[in-house]
């Protein structure tokens, strides 16, 4: 990826942002600001940030000390099911003008035939295939893979290892854990759910969940 024409403003100081931050440091990019009500000290990665000068304010209408036009925006918030504050906070910025970078991996691999749209988060070992389409401001976390044709909404998190075969279609707001498998052809509703380690055979309507098979523990008894 090319480097960025303005510095970062980084919102958010846990597990998700430091990744991020990791990527971005090791991308060369400025990171100018960590916005994040907590101490950040505690992890390294923010730790060299303080050290290279990046400013820490603590709300986030502190972003306001930025233009619009001066800097761009990358959400640190994880994102979790049925939780829509990420989003929320996005379009707040949006409405003000400001601008989400896409942030993503050099590990990455992305077919030159697909398509990212604005602000998608692409994290280390992913794979995006030919012919797929990444919405706005997805996440596609960690050794995830969007094989060819898939076509995800906005607001999607596909987490670690979440694997989707072929032309699966997905709305906005889509969750899907873990190291779930969706098989090739599948449509999911907006808000629709998979939970981590399912094996998805069939459509989920909008705001369906399908839950993995429950593991059974149990003490031996001598």
């Amino acid at each position: 990826m090319n480097k960025l024409d303005r510095p970062i403003v980084l919102i958010g100081g846990g597990g998700h942002a430091a990744v991020l931050a990791d990527l971005l440091l090791r991308q060369g990019e400025t990171i100018a600001a960590v916005i994040a009500p907590d101490e950040i000290a505690e992890r390294g990665v923010f730790a060299q940030l303080l050290q290279l000068g990046t400013a820490h304010h603590r709300q986030d209408s502190d972003v306001a000390q930025f233009t619009p036009e001066s800097v761009y925006l990358v959400n640190g918030l994880g994102m979790m099911p049925k939780s829509n504050f990420r989003k929320r906070l996005n379009q707040a910025f949006l409405a003000k003008g400001y601008q989400f970078a896409s942030v993503i991996a050099t590990s990455a691999e992305i077919s030159p035939f697909a398509t990212l749209e604005d602000g998608v988060q692409i994290l280390a070992g992913a794979i995006v295939q030919a012919g797929a389409r990444i919405g706005a401001h997805c996440i596609v976390n960690t050794a995830a893979m969007v094989e060819h044709d898939c076509e995800l909404g906005q607001y999607n998190h596909l987490a670690p290892r979440a694997t989707l075969c072929g032309q699966v279609c997905t709305g906005d707001d889509v969750y899907i854990g873990a190291g779930a498998t969706l098989i090739q052809c599948l449509s999911l509703g907006a808000g629709a759910i998979v939970g981590a380690g399912a094996i998805l055979t069939r459509d989920l309507a909008a705001g369906e969940i399908a839950y993995p098979a429950r593991a059974v523990i149990k003490t031996i008894e001598n």
